[in-house]
């Protein structure tokens, strides 16, 4: 290997969300947001669970990991999550008591919003197509 081979990252599998409670964010991102649990298991050497949620037919899943000192709930966490229509995701996160902000409409941008989970971390649902 040379140094211009690079690490021979070949995709993104999960991204981390960190969590206060398991339980009540595995309800806000399978029920609320849609998602399909890929993964529920126990890590007893850890503690806590391997929860892993994705899109229908999306290689790129979220997990929702324990919330530590060192990676604390309720930040940016960059995720840019897709919807075919973004005032119908607002409205469904609406009803379900999330944190939303406006819809946001701007010339040759997509149509978007940010939102929150139960913990605060903060997310961003752009509208596809």
């Amino acid at each position: 290997m040379t140094d211009n081979d690079g690490a021979g990252i070949v995709g993104v599998n999960t991204i981390g969300i960190p969590v206060v409670d398991q339980d009540r964010a595995l309800a806000f991102y399978r029920d609320i947001l849609g998602l399909e649990v890929r993964v529920d298991a126990p890590m007893p050497q850890v503690g806590g669970r391997w929860i892993m949620l994705g899109a229908t037919g999306s290689p790129v899943t979220v997990s929702l990991v324990p919330a530590k000192d060192e990676t604390p709930a309720g930040v940016e966490t960059g995720i840019r999550f897709e919807a075919s229509d973004a005032d119908r995701a607002h409205a469904a996160l609406v009803r379900g008591g999330g944190e939303v902000g406006e819809v946001l409409r701007w010339p040759g941008v997509p149509v978007m919003f940010a939102a929150h989970d139960p913990d605060g971390n903060r997310f961003e649902v752009v509208q596809t197509g």
